[in-house]
């Protein structure tokens, strides 16, 4: 028997390669483990070390030009007396300035008439020392900051505290899949994926008069640091 031509042999070839495989086991796949998302949240209290003061500076005048010029010599004495606290410059941050007229809107009057102009300006003050904060209080007031709008309080160093919160999330987080594991009738596995977040606990602002801040009494007690974390964990048959 002669062999066959190039393209025959090719075309056998082609349909003995084609019967393997049509006549091959096909691979049975590994069933996939099923999958928990879970969230988990971790907070610990601290001891403040720092606290961050905004002062207000204020100044009226007929003149605009009359209230920004008294506004910038009291906010430049004011400067002065925190420099002479200590507070470095990097730690002193002027925050709003402003120039608003001030109305007389009496009822016998047929369109408003402008009685004067309202400079004002803020500043926002990091102290680190808590004892500084009295004293730098008594200081601004006595050299022309008028308003104290807010007093928070914070740390110096917040990864300690952080790092606290993160270990207490990651297990607040397996627990609560231990949790459905357990009622599911499986076991956690492996963690699959792992993200962070953070949930900022803010205190309340603190306003009052100048001349009121300076005889009360400050207590910093403690602030809170949290984070959360959320868990993609496998749920698998048990041993």
């Amino acid at each position: 028997m002669g062999r066959f031509p190039p393209y025959a042999e090719f075309a056998m070839r082609a349909l003995f390669l084609c019967l393997a495989l049509l006549g091959a086991t096909p691979a049975v796949s590994e069933p996939t483990a099923a999958r928990l998302q879970v969230q988990g949240q971790g907070t610990v209290e601290v001891v403040p070390d720092m606290a961050t003061v905004t002062l207000a500076v204020v100044r009226e005048a007929q003149a605009a030009g009359d209230a920004m010029a008294a506004l910038a010599e009291a906010t430049e004495a004011v400067l002065g007396q925190v420099t002479a606290q200590g507070i470095a410059s990097r730690d002193v941050q002027t925050g709003q300035l402003s120039l608003q007229p001030r109305w007389d809107h009496s009822e016998n009057r047929q369109a408003p008439r402008i009685l004067g102009y309202v400079a004002r300006s803020t500043l926002r003050v990091r102290v680190r020392g808590l004892d500084k904060v009295g004293p730098l209080l008594d200081a601004a007031v006595a050299d022309g900051a008028n308003g104290l709008e807010q007093l928070s309080f914070s740390v110096s160093d917040p990864r300690p505290g952080e790092d606290a919160a993160r270990a207490d999330a990651v297990a607040d987080a397996l627990a609560k899949a231990a949790i459905y594991a357990e009622a599911a009738g499986l076991d956690v596995g492996r963690i699959v994926s792992l993200s962070e977040g953070h949930v900022p606990v803010a205190p309340g602002p603190v306003m009052m008069e100048m001349a009121a801040a300076r005889s009360m009494p400050i207590a910093p007690g403690e602030v809170t640091q949290s984070v959360t974390v959320t868990l993609i964990v496998e749920m698998v048959a048990p041993d």
